[in-house]
């Protein structure tokens, strides 16, 4: 929690301070009422007593009781205020830790795990804020304030108080050993329970099609009875509270008017007033003492899990991006659209073998290079080394003459127009995809839109969902895995990049409509350097260069015709999708 209070605010501290000395003043006016309740039994046993001094007190414990109430609606909407605020800015902090994160970073966590840290986790916090503040700090107040009270009046009373309350911690302790445990998982659980309902939800196609609805049926109910059983579990145990705290209440009460009755008895009769006006103001007391230890129950309660949350959020917002900024804002005016490897290498985090091995090439402004070879050669992860997803382990990656690492990642994002090998689309609509980034800033160019949607042959369908204002579901779901593809690229057009990146971004498209985009894409973005993995020789065969790639090396680079002559491994490729006459052989 001590790393998380780090992020309080001078303003928030301000209002803990406030919120402090109002507790403090509703104890001490609570505190107050047996007093008062003392001097109204007082006066009504004594003969004689005045009407109007009955009245004055009264007055006075009425006044008190709505002191009491005005400062703890006061303290309770400030700490709303101040819990709802740190929740804020805790999620704030951590989606915006989570884009800074790069690849490796992302692949230590899951996705529904980050979506219940950054949701359930901080919600958490801010219940703890929101009840610390009214219990938390008033419950050892009272409890330390009310005890050093009623310390003189009976050490009988006394005695009996202090069994109460250790009877009140053996069961807070018994409780709590056997619900901790359970408490602990349950971030854990929940994590689980939103990865199988999120997976679910994300391949129902998949799901439908293979009748597999039994199946993700089983697999939440066997998430959900987890957790349920656990929740379960914990609340069973918590369910002792209650009656055990009301009974050592009842008993402490009636104890007390118990041995009330024999101290009232033995008394002298002079003293018998005073004694019958401290037994009920030590009721109320000692009444008072435990109401505290229910209180910090509460706490005890929430503590474990927002224990665990804090330490997950703390998790996320420790963990430093391992892609560093470099300085280079701006390349050389005279080299644009240059990529170059030089002997790179590079292996995933954590594993044994390289992914690729040793590769060098230059693709120069305005080629189209090309990168094919079989399943797991090493294409993908190539191309994702240019904008920086990772860094290589070993050799450079230069874009315009400048080490990627050396640039920072916006300008050398800016650079770049990438499309996916998996098209993403954003809830909106079909302009605020295309124009993404800039369409949130009302910076979005209508003829730029217009302009990337005709290269990418996707007007048609956009004039048939009814325009660029038509709009677009999560994920692109009311879209087809071609359309999705042809907005994709789109984006990428209309950053007018100097280097556009392809990752398998045409396996969706027909041959007509692959071979019509190609050509526009050569028509009208000269100048641009084009990388593309496909799979289809069809789509690459025009390419300027074919870089072939087998099991993470280089095993041929150059045109398709020098590529059927030179290289084995593209021959086999080309052989398996076309017939001689189709390649020209």
């Amino acid at each position: 929690m001590l790393s998380i209070s780090r992020r309080l605010t001078r303003r928030d501290v301000a209002v803990v301070a406030v919120c402090l000395a109002f507790t403090v003043a509703q104890t001490w006016l609570d505190l107050k009422l047996p007093d008062y309740m003392s001097e109204i039994t007082n006066l009504v046993q004594t003969p004689g007593g005045a009407m109007g001094d009955i009245w004055a007190a009264g007055v006075k414990m009425l006044a008190c009781t709505l002191a009491s109430a005005a400062t703890a609606v006061a303290v309770g909407f400030m700490g709303a205020r101040l819990a709802a605020s740190f929740a804020r800015r805790l999620r704030a902090d951590m989606f915006a830790r989570v884009e800074e994160f790069s690849m490796e970073e992302l692949s230590g966590f899951s996705t529904a795990s980050l979506i219940t840290r950054t949701t359930n986790d901080v919600t958490q916090v801010q219940m703890l804020i929101a009840m610390g503040l009214q219990v938390a700090v008033k419950a050892p107040i009272m409890a330390v304030w009310a005890l050093a009270k009623i310390s003189a009046r009976s050490w009988e009373w006394l005695a009996l108080t202090g069994g109460a309350v250790a009877s009140l911690v053996i069961i807070i302790a018994c409780v709590m050993s056997y619900a901790l445990p359970r408490f602990r998982r349950v971030q854990t659980l929940t994590d689980n329970l939103t990865r199988v309902t999120r997976e679910n939800l994300t391949g129902m196609r998949v799901v439908r099609a293979y009748n597999a609805e039994e199946y993700q049926e089983r697999k939440f109910e066997r998430a959900n009875e987890e957790l349920t059983g656990n929740n379960l579990s914990a609340h069973k145990a918590m369910a002792v509270f209650n009656p055990g705290m009301r009974l050592v209440m009842s008993g402490l009460t009636l104890g007390i008017y118990w041995i009330g009755a024999f101290i009232i008895k033995a008394a002298p009769a002079a003293e018998k007033l005073d004694m019958f006006s401290n037994m009920i103001v030590f009721s109320s007391y000692a009444t008072q003492v435990l109401m505290s230890f229910m209180m910090l129950t509460m706490i005890f309660v929430m503590g474990p899990r927002v224990a665990v949350s804090v330490r997950r959020i703390h998790e996320v917002l420790s963990t430093e991006p391992k892609l560093r900024d470099g300085g280079v804002t701006s390349s050389p005016d005279d080299v644009k659209g240059v990529v170059e490897f030089e002997n790179v290498s590079f292996k995933y985090p954590g594993a044994e073998d390289y992914v690729l091995r040793d590769v060098s090439f230059t693709a120069k402004r305005g080629e189209t290079v090309a990168f094919i070879g079989s399943t797991g050669s090493g294409k993908s992860t190539l191309i994702n080394l240019v904008p920086r997803f990772y860094d290589v382990t070993d050799g450079r990656v230069l874009v315009d003459g400048v080490d990627v690492r050396d640039y920072t990642q916006e300008a050398l994002r800016k650079k770049i127009g990438y499309v996916p090998q998996r098209a993403v689309l954003f809830t909106g609509d079909i302009s605020e995809n295309v124009a993404f980034g800039d369409s949130a800033d009302g910076d979005a160019n209508p003829d730029g839109i217009a302009r990337a949607v005709r290269i990418a042959q996707a007007d048609d369908f956009v004039g048939g969902m009814g325009g660029y204002s038509a709009a677009v579901s999560q994920g692109g779901a009311n879209v087809s895995g071609g359309q999705k593809q042809r907005l994709s690229i789109a984006r990428a057009i209309y950053r007018d990049p100097e280097i556009l990146v392809f990752d398998d971004s045409f396996s969706a498209l027909d041959y007509k409509t692959d071979r019509e985009l190609r050509a526009e894409l050569k028509k009208e973005t000269r100048g641009v350097t084009s990388l593309i993995v496909a799979q289809r020789i069809g789509t690459i065969r025009d390419a300027d260069r074919i870089i072939v790639l087998d099991e993470g090396l280089l095993v041929g680079c150059g045109t398709h015709d020098e590529m059927m002559r030179d290289c084995e491994v593209y021959r086999e490729i080309a052989y398996s999708q076309l017939s001689r006459e189709e390649l020209g052989v």
